[in-house]
């Protein structure tokens, strides 16, 4: 609402009076005048788009826009993970870090996540309705399942929630965001710490351990195996780090 409110602004129109010319003259504007980056006026594109094409049916969005530049994840080290971990104020707060770390969740699955779904004999997770309403299966750690049986004791028995939260349902995804941030403040980790975070380590350190890239896009949901592979540019990067032994 807010990009399409910007650009009838400029162009001074009604939306059924828009033609694809006010388009490229606005997408124009943007990237010469305003000098957005590339992300943002990928934003804009489909928020225009949406509203344009889907809703209107004018099919008059067909420019192309200048390619988003890839960058690689930020990974945390083994290191900075316990220290993470460490640093968690409460049980709760621990058990959110280490389900992150040790599966490889989304906030957005994390968040739904329900008792029903965690297998502790075969130390899996169900993933249900997961990014592109798909299910799929994940890995748990073992220790964590144990602190995570622990956990669900302290909570009432009808509970289907992993994480409830106060006065709603469930905790919210900036909760969790805000947890994560917190207690890496707290570590003196000076990268930027997100709930992402902790699912690029995973995979990171998964391939980094020699696990097939295969079974890492299964675990995380990936429908292309092509944005599966930024993490073997991250290992590179690690590669990069060791030194000779003669050095």
């Amino acid at each position: 609402m807010r990009h399409n409110k910007l650009f009838l602004d400029y162009i001074k129109k009604e939306p059924d009076k828009v033609t694809e010319s006010d388009i490229k003259s606005y997408m124009s504007y943007i990237i010469s005048d305003l000098k957005l980056k590339p992300r943002s006026v990928s934003l804009k594109k489909s928020a225009l788009k949406f509203f344009y094409d889907e809703i209107l049916k004018k099919n008059i969005i067909n420019l192309k826009t200048p390619r988003i530049p890839k960058s690689n994840p930020e990974v945390l080290s083994r290191d900075e993970i316990f220290l993470l971990i460490k640093n968690a104020k409460s049980q709760k707060t621990k058990l959110i870090i280490e389900l992150l770390y040790s599966t490889g969740l989304r906030v957005s699955e994390l968040v739904r996540l329900k008792t029903d779904e965690i297998n502790f004999k075969e130390k899996t997770i169900r993933v249900k309705a997961g990014k592109g309403s798909k299910d799929r299966m994940t890995i748990v750690g073992g220790k964590v399942l144990k602190e995570l049986e622990r956990y669900l004791q302290t909570l009432p028995s009808e509970n289907v929630w992993i994480f409830p939260g106060q006065g709603r349902d469930i905790l919210t995804t900036r909760n969790i965001q805000k947890i994560i941030q917190n207690t890496a403040m707290k570590a003196g980790i000076k990268k930027r710490v997100t709930p992402h975070t902790l699912r690029h380590s995973f995979a990171t350190h998964l391939l980094e351990n020699g696990t097939d890239i295969r079974l890492i896009q299964e675990l995380l949901g990936h429908s292309q195996l092509s944005t599966t592979q930024i993490y073997t540019h991250v290992s590179q990067e690690q590669i990069k780090k060791i030194k000779s032994p003669l050095d």
